[in-house]
């Protein structure tokens, strides 16, 4: 059985799963599906055509599923899907999508959404995010599996956050981040392979030493980025992770962090 509070106001139209727990002066609407598990703590808002998947935690004053602050939107019917095992903090904001950007707020499984950060409308973000305190997404943000975005930091629309990629605090990020690569700064600049982050995660020695050097044609070798790219392709072979790097490149609509 699931577990609602007397003050909160809970739609008879909404889907609630079992073992939910629905704290004090929380408000549910009608169109909102809480998986198996789903705890939100008092004073969360969860709005529009949203669901949240099973295990998720939800502490006060969160709001979910709101109409974006997008001028342009008017009304329309889009949503809001977030995945399982997430833990969204104090005073974080998640908004739905729009029509002009696919309709869809999307947010996989076991991100750490710290307090006051912000998700605006149309992002997608992957698995085992990171956000930390007041993180700041505008419109149709990508942020790839385990990327973390440092404190007060802020991400421009339409940016990519790449794979493994490590936002430092306060940063102001207005290009796409590169898989791997710790960026730092206003406007962020690239300091290179995140190799802290990639020594505590387990990968091999190789593959550190290829994406070094990989790093090392990008930002060192006073090669413009098309011929780094070259160069990272004729002299690194067999590296998935140095594939991932190139791929990335090569499909940036708004360049890269260098």
């Amino acid at each position: 059985m699931s577990f609602i509070h007397e003050s909160a106001i809970v739609s008879k139209k909404a889907a609630i799963g079992k073992d939910c727990y629905i704290g004090p002066f929380s408000t549910i609407g009608d169109d909102v599906a809480l998986g198996d598990g789903v705890r939100l703590e008092s004073h969360v808002v969860v709005d529009g055509k949203t669901s949240i998947g099973a295990e998720t935690m939800i502490y006060p004053f969160v709001s979910i599923g709101l109409a974006p602050q997008d001028l342009k939107y008017g009304g329309e019917a889009t949503e809001t899907k977030i995945g399982a095992r997430n833990h969204i903090r104090e005073f974080a904001t998640i908004h739905r999508g729009t029509a002009g950007g696919g309709g869809l707020t999307l947010i996989g499984d076991d991100n750490l959404i710290m307090a006051q950060a912000h998700i605006a409308h149309d992002c997608r973000i992957g698995n085992h995010v990171i956000m930390a305190n007041a993180a700041t997404l505008a419109g149709h943000v990508e942020i790839a599996d385990r990327a973390n975005i440092g404190a007060y930091s802020g991400v421009h629309q339409f940016c990519r956050i790449g794979y493994e990629a490590f936002v430092g605090g306060y940063s102001v990020v207005v290009k796409d981040a590169m898989p791997f690569a710790t960026i730092q700064g206003n406007h962020a600049k690239c300091y290179g392979l995140n190799r802290v982050g990639m020594k505590r995660r387990g990968y091999s020695a190789e593959v550190i030493r290829d994406l070094n050097h990989a790093f090392h044609l990008l930002l060192t070798a006073k090669l413009n980025t098309s011929q780094a790219v070259e160069r990272i392709e004729a002299e690194i072979k067999d590296c998935e992770e140095v594939d991932l790097l190139v791929d990335f490149i090569k499909s940036s609509k708004r360049g890269v962090v260098k």
